[in-house]
Formats: C-alpha cells, sequence, structure tokens
C-alpha cells in the first residue's frame, strides 16, 4: 500500500487509529507538529492517535521506465518538460508583478505632479487674496467728491451711459482748467529765466560714456524692457517688461525696490508721479494700473482702470502730479485725476481711425502730443480737447514723442527716422535716418537741460541740441550691448550723468563717465 501523503510505498508505514489510513512516519510527524490534525479527513490528530506497521524489509520494484536506456531518457524528458513548463510559468508571474509594479509606480509619479500643481494653484490663490486684502483699504478711504474708485470698478452715477452707448464723463471741469493754466503761467515764467545747470555732463564726458552696469530685472522666459522713466530726485528707475510686470529699481545701491505683478499682458508705458510715491502703468491688456508705495517699501496696486477697449500705448503725467493721460489703440485718449484714478474725458477724433502708440505732454502742461500708427502726429489743446495741428510726413506708426524743455521743440521717431519740428512755426526743419530701411527708430528723448538728444534703434546715438538753422552735432554712438539690435526705450539720468536703456531682453543698461558711477555710490 502506498502512503496517503506522497503516493509512494513507506518505509516506516504508520497508520491512524481514527481514520485507518497508511503515512510514511516522518511525514505524518511532521504534519502533526505543524497543523495538528489528518491531512486527508482534516480532523484534531497527534502522534498518540497513530500506531506503527510491522512489516518486512520492503524491496522497492524497479521501475519498467528504469529497466532500459530508452525509458530512463523518456523518464528524463519527461521531467526535463515538467520543468521548462514549470520555468515558463515562473516567467509569466514575473512578467504580471513588473507590469503592476510599472503601473504603480506610473499612477504614483501622477499623483505627486497633481499635487505639486494643487500646491502651485493654493499658493498663487493665497498671494491675490492677499493682494486684494491690501487693495480694499486703500480704495475705500479714496475719493472724488461723492464718487470713488475701488479695484477699477466706479459706483453707479459714473457708468451712466449716453444715447450713443458711450460713457457719460464728467468732463475737465473750470476750477482744473484754472489749475492747469496757474502751472502753465508759473512754468513759462521760469522757463524764461531758464539757465544751463552746471552740473550738467559736458559733451566731452558724454563721448566718453560706455556701459556701466547692466542689471537683469525682468523674467527670462519673456526677456524685453519696453519703457522707463526716472524719478530724479531719489534716482528710482521704473521699467515695464514683456513679462507683464513692471520693476522699480534704486539705481545707486544697484537694487530692486518692488516687482509690480498684476498686468495680465506686457507693460507698454511706466511712469513716475507725486514725488516718486505712485507709478503709473499702461498695459496690452487694455488696463491702467496706478501703484502706490508703502511703509515697508514695495508698491501696492491702487487703482486699476479700464476704460479702453484695445491696447494702452503710453502714459503721461502732467507737471502738477495732479492727472495723467493715457493713449490707446482704441482711437482714444483719457485725462484722468491721479488721486481718485477717474476719467475725466475720454477724446476721440472722429476723423481718424488710426490708434495711438505714443503721447506725452508739453513741459507747461497745457498740449498733448500723440503718435498715432498711421505715421500722424497729432498735437492737442488740453484744455478744449480740441485738435490744434497736425504734422505728417513719417512712416510706419510713430513710436515715441518728446518735448524739449525749451518749450518749442519736438522730437518723434517713426519706422523712417526722428523727425524734428518747431512748434513755433509748425514745421519740420531737421530729420535724422540714421538705420537702414528694415529697422525703425524705437525711441527719442531730450534730457532734462534741453541740450542733449538721444534715439534709440539698433543702437543709440546722442546728439548736441543747436537751434533750428544750426548743425545738430552727433557725440557719441553707443552700441545695443543686448544683441537684439532694438533699444525699446531710454532715458537721460539727472544732470545727463547717465543714460538708462531698455532692449528686447530682460537688462537694463546703465552708460555712463567711467569712474562716475563708483564715486557716487
Amino acid at each position: 500500500m502506498n502512503c496517503s501523503i506522497s503516493g509512494e510505498v513507506p518505509e516506516d508505514p504508520v497508520v491512524s487509529k481514527k481514520s485507518g489510513l497508511l503515512f510514511e512516519k516522518r511525514l505524518i510527524e511532521r504534519h502533526i507538529s505543524d497543523y495538528g490534525k489528518c491531512p486527508v479527513t482534516g480532523e484534531p490528530l497527534t502522534a498518540d492517535d497513530i500506531i506503527p506497521v510491522k512489516t518486512g524489509k520492503i524491496v522497492k520494484p524497479r521501475p519498467v521506465q528504469a529497466a532500459s536506456i530508452p525509458g530512463m531518457l523518456g523518464m528524463f524528458q519527461i521531467e526535463w518538460d515538467g520543468l521548462m513548463l514549470s520555468n515558463f510559468a515562473l516567467e509569466q508571474q514575473l512578467h504580471t508583478a513588473r507590469q503592476e509594479l510599472s503601473h504603480a509606480l506610473y499612477q504614483h509619479d501622477a499623483a505627486c505632479r497633481v499635487i505639486a500643481r494643487l500646491k502651485k494653484e493654493r499658493d498663487e490663490a493665497r498671494g491675490l487674496l492677499a493682494q486684494a486684502e491690501r487693495q480694499i483699504p486703500m480704495a475705500a478711504t479714496t475719493a472724488v467728491g461723492a464718487t470713488a474708485l475701488s479695484n477699477g470698478k466706479r459706483a453707479a452715477e459714473d457708468e451712466e451711459m449716453g444715447p450713443d452707448g458711450k460713457k457719460i464723463r464728467p468732463g475737465i471741469s473750470n476750477s482744473v482748467i484754472e489749475t492747469l493754466t496757474e502751472c502753465n503761467a508759473a512754468l513759462s515764467q521760469q522757463r524764461k529765466k531758464r539757465q544751463i545747470p552746471a552740473t550738467l555732463a559736458s559733451v566731452d564726458a558724454l563721448e566718453r560714456y560706455t556701459q556701466l552696469n547692466s542689471y537683469p530685472l525682468h523674467k527670462t522666459n519673456k526677456p524685453g524692457i519696453l519703457s522707463l522713466d526716472i524719478h530724479y530726485p531719489k534716482d528710482l528707475i521704473a521699467t515695464g517688461g514683456v513679462d507683464s510686470n513692471a520693476v522699480v529699481f534704486d539705481r545707486p545701491s544697484g537694487q530692486i525696490i518692488s516687482t509690480l505683478s498684476g498686468h495680465s499682458k506686457r507693460v507698454t508705458s511706466v511712469k513716475f508721479a507725486s514725488e516718486g510715491e505712485l507709478v503709473v502703468s499702461g498695459s496690452a491688456d487694455k488696463t491702467v494700473r496706478v501703484w502706490q508705495s508703502s511703509e515697508n517699501g514695495n508698491y501696492d496696486c491702487r487703482h486699476v482702470l479700464k476704460d479702453h477697449t484695445a491696447e494702452v500705448q503710453a502714459v503721461t503725467v502732467h507737471a502738477t502730479n495732479n492727472y495723467f493721460v493715457t493713449a490707446s489703440l482704441d482711437s482714444t485718449w483719457c485725462f484722468y485725476d491721479l488721486a481718485s484714478g477717474l476719467c475725466l474725458t475720454q477724446v476721440a477724433d472722429a476723423s481718424e481711425s488710426e490708434g495711438y502708440t505714443s503721447a506725452a505732454f508739453h513741459p507747461d502742461g497745457l498740449i498733448l502730443g500723440t503718435g498715432t500708427s498711421g505715421s500722424l502726429v497729432k498735437i492737442w489743446d488740453v484744455k478744449s480737447q480740441a485738435n490744434v495741428a497736425r504734422f505728417d510726413g513719417h512712416v510706419g506708426s510713430v513710436t515715441a514723442i518728446s518735448f524739449s524743455e525749451n518749450g518749442y521743440f519736438l522730437a518723434t521717431a517713426a519706422h523712417d527716422g526722428v523727425k524734428l519740428w518747431d512748434l513755433r512755426k509748425l514745421k519740420n526743419f531737421r530729420n535724422f535716418s540714421l538705420y537702414d530701411e528694415n529697422t525703425p527708430t524705437q525711441s527719442v528723448q531730450f534730457d532734462h537741460s534741453g541740450s542733449y538728444l538721444a534715439l534709440g534703434g539698433s543702437d543709440i546715438r546722442v546728439f548736441q541740441v543747436a537751434s533750428v538753422k544750426a548743425e545738430w552735432n552727433h557725440i557719441k554712438t553707443l552700441p545695443d550691448l543686448s544683441g537684439t539690435g532694438k533699444a525699446t526705450c531710454l532715458k537721460f539720468g539727472p544732470d545727463a550723468k547717465y543714460i538708462a536703456v531698455g532692449s528686447m531682453d530682460r537688462n537694463l543698461r546703465i552708460f555712463g563717465l567711467p569712474g562716475e558711477d563708483q564715486m557716487e555710490s
């Protein structure tokens, strides 16, 4: 008889008293020690329940297959086949386990990415909430008369619509006109006594100007500085970039004071106002923002103005520091009260469909100059909002406008170069066509004294200002070290001691006299 466990003839047979089954002694004893029950019936079983069977010596018969060499080879072949089948089954199990592990790793990686994105969105939402909480108290305290601006939303009476579907504006009142006239009279009187300051940089100094510093102020993923302004008393520089941010930068220390984040598209124009306490920025997102300096040094958004329906291309601040004008591609310019952010009037020229691409106040403040995408330069009387003069002759959009401090020179830049206009005779008296036909002139700027003129395109050229008939001498050519071939904006520093230049890379460059910067520091 065979063992009930192994199926072989037992060498040391025992029998169960309970079931009567035959077992190999060593096998059943091990099973009882491990499980304590019969392997066949499952009933409880102990070592006392098995009885040895007395038999004679068992001689195992030789298997039939082992009686010959072909039989033994057949046995080996059967065992080899069984081994291969077992190995194949193990390989299949290993492949399945690898697939399950790979799937689990992919799920874990995807979960980590989702968690990271959610954390980023959470942090951005917290930042926006904190910014909104800072803006709300300031907007709530700002009022003009009975109306106030709060985060770009006006009171209901400000949103009244006229029969033509346009918003009704309060207009430039007599008191505002009186303020503008008084400012004009005072500045005109000062201009008659104006003298060139002794501290102004000399022509010899400008001839030796070279790059002093380069400051990476904006993001690398969207490089480009489109506009800049300088607050002379504190020597602060504001820049507007393609990355939709504006930056306030302290030039003497070389440190960024504040990054103004809020616009959703590129910042096309920035201007300081109110002794550097305010910054006004215009953007391609059709909005204008007024930023106010806080106690911690940062600039917080005070107003968001949404009166334009197309890109805001230019911002210019009146000499009183109480008003500013914005010009847009929607073919209108708006006159704002700076303290409240209230749009007093929005002026459209019905005879033209081109949008405005540049704008600047005359130093006396009663004249506004605007450039259009249709190559026209328009001169406006601010008090009556009437278009009193038009200059044509340019090719392409008028990219920049600059009035001289002497009060009667106007420089305009476009694709074909720079034109100089005599405001007394309303005539063009000089042209600078310095670049090839594929290189537009991006910027033009008189210094504060009216002694020098700088223009930018594929490089920066500096000229000495002369009279209408006299020659304007070329003093210096500064290379565009950005490698982009586009000097998009420039401005003279205080007393023309340096020239700040923005290009289509992320760096603000300062050109000046070597050693001068170290002496100031």
